[in-house]
């Protein structure tokens, strides 16, 4: 499992920019994002590498900041290698809330970060299914 800071920010020129200015100015490397937005706002998600850090900075410059735990999974990078997990995930119903790349690779596989509604089930599957994922340390050192 790893740690992913979700930052919520009104949807107004410069607020991007404002958390990523805040977490390089403290030292914090990003290591993969994605930005759902509304009309109104936009949740940021972001795997760093320092998390606990991460949420105390941006807490303490006013963001509004939650912690989740997702999983890092490594999935083969050549065309199927996503169905294949995903068709695996579908067979023993662990559902997806939702799912980003991770720019970052390991030996030859691509890396994707899932949020999923019971991530020790998930943990449990991959394991049975042979499917590797990292824990957070290695995470977050990539």
């Amino acid at each position: 499992m790893a740690k992913q800071i979700s930052v919520f920010l009104e949807n107004k020129a410069g607020r991007l920019s404002h958390v990523t200015r805040v977490l390089g100015e403290a030292g914090i490397n990003i290591r993969a994002l994605s930005i759902a937005d509304t009309s109104d706002f936009g949740i940021l998600r972001l795997i760093v590498n320092d998390p606990e850090r991460a949420y105390r900075i941006l807490r303490e410059s006013g963001f509004t900041v939650s912690e989740t735990e997702v999983i890092a999974v490594q999935v083969r990078d050549s065309p199927g290698g996503l169905a294949t997990v995903l068709e695996q995930m579908t067979a023993e119903n662990l559902n997806i809330e939702y799912l980003y790349a991770f720019l970052g690779t390991t030996e030859d596989d691509a890396l994707v970060i899932f949020k999923v509604e019971d991530i020790n089930r998930a943990r449990l599957i991959f394991t049975e299914k042979g499917i590797k994922f990292l824990d957070e340390k290695s995470l977050y050192q990539l």
